[in-house]
């Protein structure tokens, strides 16, 4: 049986992994509700194809075949072009006519979606973003670069070693993951995923993982045994001036920079059972986030399109889940139930929706998780790539 490790696996791998037994990834439910707008997608077949294919994703619509209140149409505009136009009323009035450029035609299709989403929803699109991932499609975990539905997919590492927790630079140009690569143990590396080379960032004795840049780029933070414990370190993105942040009889990981990089959200076992904790980014008192959600809180990420939330993994039962807190009225809720575990959340552009990896028996797959509507998660990971897990988001 396959065996997943997410960025805290190293530290709470029995705890993390004792899975709900037996269940399958749900299949994929559309849920219409009065917050949902009704959009017909018409155009030239594969740009069709593909817009429809990335609204379905979208808790805000549903697609529909005539009456609806909008129509977007998509067609080709020369080389890696496409323009969209959207109408509405009947007669038919059209209120976007625009030609969309992108690094290829698929790119620029969903630069243009995500367009029409910004014009009905007055929210970020996601559609054109970019994601790293683990997969195990070489039977090695190798660390991979794709669009956010699995096309133009390039293996970038080819360590021949387990890979785990890749996570983008804020510019796209960099990728900090955790590899078994040259000591047989966990080392964090940067990555330039164009021409696959990779640099040593820590190779401390002991653990090194969790690595995640700061919103600036300048700084990585991550978990480190370099003094015996495991604690919060943060150092130049170039592997210079590492210092200890935390200094705890607990053990810290996972730490992620809040979006203007005055604070660190990281988990701890402080008390006993991982919880959440946040802290200046320069170090000093950790305190604990209240989520009052589970005993069991870790995996944390931290929304830059709504700084005011935050996303986790959850125990629930006999199973984890995805759940989100928000900061400001310190309430939080489960936003995935059943069908095995949902871990390792992500958010998106628009800071309502997440990925997260499903995890089912020996199944590992990336699906979309839309925070505000009842609609199911959707897995977007293709069977084709095999164990897929650990997405991380950037909008390119």
């Amino acid at each position: 049986m396959f065996r997943t490790l997410s960025s805290i696996a190293l530290l709470f791998l029995s705890a993390l992994f004792a899975s709900a037994q037996g269940h399958d990834i749900g299949t994929v439910e559309v849920k219409a509700d009065l917050k949902t707008k009704a959009l017909r997608i018409t155009g030239s077949p594969e740009l069709a194809s593909l817009a429809q294919m990335a609204f379905r994703t979208h808790g805000a619509f549903r697609l529909v075949p005539g009456g609806a209140a909008y129509t977007a149409n998509f067609t080709p505009a020369g080389a890696n072009q496409v323009r969209v136009e959207i109408t509405t009323g009947n007669p038919a009035r059209s209120v976007v006519n625009q030609t969309v450029s992108g690094s290829s035609t698929r790119n620029a299709l969903f630069r243009a979606a995500d367009l029409v989403v910004e014009q009905l929803t007055g929210l970020k699109g996601f559609f054109a973003g970019k994601i790293t991932f683990v997969s195990e499609r070489t039977g090695r975990r190798e660390v991979y670069t794709s669009d956010l539905f699995f096309g133009e997919v390039v293996q970038v590492t080819h360590d021949n070693a387990h890979a785990l927790s890749p996570r983008w630079s804020p510019d796209g140009g960099r990728i900090v993951y955790t590899s078994f690569y040259r000591s047989g143990s966990p080392d964090i590396y940067i990555l330039d995923p164009h021409s696959g080379q990779h640099t040593p960032w820590a190779s401390f004795k002991g653990t090194n993982s969790g690595g995640r840049f700061s919103p600036d780029g300048g700084q990585i933070a991550a978990a480190l045994s370099a003094g015996g414990n495991q604690e919060i370190f943060a150092a130049s993105a170039a592997g210079r001036g590492f210092r200890r942040l935390t200094n705890s009889a607990g053990v810290e990981a996972s730490p992620v920079w809040s979006p203007d990089g005055s604070r660190l959200l990281f988990t701890s076992d402080r008390e006993g059972r991982p919880q959440l904790y946040v802290m200046s980014a320069g170090g000093g008192t950790m305190s604990r986030i209240p989520t009052n959600l589970s005993t069991y809180c870790a995996e944390p990420d931290w929304s830059a399109a709504k700084p005011n939330l935050i996303s986790f993994t959850a125990a629930v039962g006999s199973s984890f889940q995805v759940a989100i807190y928000d900061l400001n009225t310190h309430q939080g809720q489960i936003v995935t139930r059943g069908g095995g575990d949902n871990i390792e959340s992500c958010w998106l552009a628009d800071g309502r929706h997440l990925l997260c990896t499903g995890r089912s028996a020996d199944v590992r797959v990336i699906k979309i998780v839309d925070t505000e509507s009842a609609k199911s998660p959707t897995v977007i990971s293709p069977a084709a790539l095999g164990q897929v897990q650990q997405a991380n988001y950037w909008k390119r």
